[in-house]
């Protein structure tokens, strides 16, 4: 829609421009030249596909840099801000959570069981040396001092065990789990960034100063990604464009002064050159000859003074002078 919107008035121009730009408009004068308004416009457009919620521009509107231009809906993308923001903070949770130990309850009831170990071990001791004195005794038999000592292992064991993982609780996880949490939250945290980053492309604001050239949807509308919503003409960018046939070419050259003139508008309006197109713009169907080198015509842009630049508007046909220090009438 943008390419074919300035494509059409822009060949409609060159049209016209090309052929008027021939010998036989410029026989009375061929110092004048025959050409037409041109501007780089920007146009402003989402980067997500959306609906228009809210337009705050019309055409011809003045704007600043800053100042608001349109609003798409905004839902879909907040509740996914919301839903990777939960993300985000469960991944942080999680990652605290592997840093620390075991919670106070926790470590105070492997503490009863290490209490209950050890209390079996001592049990299991005493029994142990009294059976032992026992059976040198001969009241008991030997027999029965391998299954005291037995239990005195199994309670000896039992009491390492329950102090490794007091050891444990009170440590923090291993630290290839550490690293695996703090990745998934540092993969939350890019979710809830690019989930802002949506949020805020759901609204444009004008980055340059200047005048609103056109607006292509409506609010209601379904908007594709990328295409453009506002076309901005920024302060500066009209040129004058205009054609040179091939015998006048050497009499232009960047920084030259032509003058610029158009139906109704103010007296000596000038325009500085500020490109020369380095190929032909129009060949015409003819076998080449000396007779059909007048027939080439070569593309120049020069850029208006500030007070020309107002009085124009892009498309509109002008009137150049070369090498302008008289006013062109």
């Amino acid at each position: 829609m943008r390419e074919a919107h300035a494509a059409s008035w822009r060949a409609t121009a060159a049209i016209a421009a090309v052929a008027l730009a021939l010998p036989g408009c410029s026989r009375n004068d061929p110092n004048l030249l025959t050409g037409y308004a041109e501007a780089d416009l920007v146009y402003v457009g989402p980067t997500i596909a959306g609906r228009i919620a809210q337009l705050s521009v019309e055409r011809g509107t003045r704007v600043q840099p800053g100042q608001p231009l349109f609003e798409l809906e905004r839902d879909p993308e907040a509740l996914e801000r919301a839903a990777a923001a939960a993300r985000a903070e469960g991944a942080a949770a999680e990652a605290r959570n592997l840093r620390k130990g075991k919670r106070v309850d926790e470590l105070r009831a492997i503490e009863q069981q290490l209490a209950q170990a050890r209390a079996a071990l001592s049990v299991s001791t005493s029994d142990l040396t009294r059976s032992e004195a026992l059976v040198k005794q001969g009241f008991i038999s030997p027999y029965k001092l391998d299954e005291l000592r037995a239990a005195r292992e199994r309670d000896a064991a039992r009491v390492a065990e329950v102090q490794a993982q007091l050891a444990v609780a009170r440590d923090a996880a291993r630290p290839d789990e550490i690293a695996a949490a703090e990745a998934m939250q540092r993969a939350a945290e890019s979710d809830l960034a690019t989930s802002v980053w949506r949020v805020d492309q759901t609204r444009a604001a004008a980055r340059v100063a200047g005048i609103v050239q056109d607006v292509m949807f409506r609010p209601g509308e379904w908007v594709p990604q990328g295409a453009p919503i506002v076309a901005l003409l920024p302060d500066g960018a009209l040129k004058v464009r205009f054609f040179v046939p091939e015998p006048q070419l050497a009499r232009v050259a960047v920084g030259d002064t032509v003058g610029v003139s158009c139906d109704g508008c103010p007296p000596d309006m000038t325009a500085r050159v500020a490109f020369v197109s380095p190929q032909a713009e129009y060949t015409p169907p003819v076998i080449y000859s000396n007779e059909s080198r007048a027939k080439l015509v070569f593309m120049v842009e020069a850029k208006p003074d500030d007070a020309t630049a107002k009085a124009l508007k892009p498309g509109q046909p002008v009137t150049v002078r070369l090498g302008a220090a008289a006013p062109v009438r």
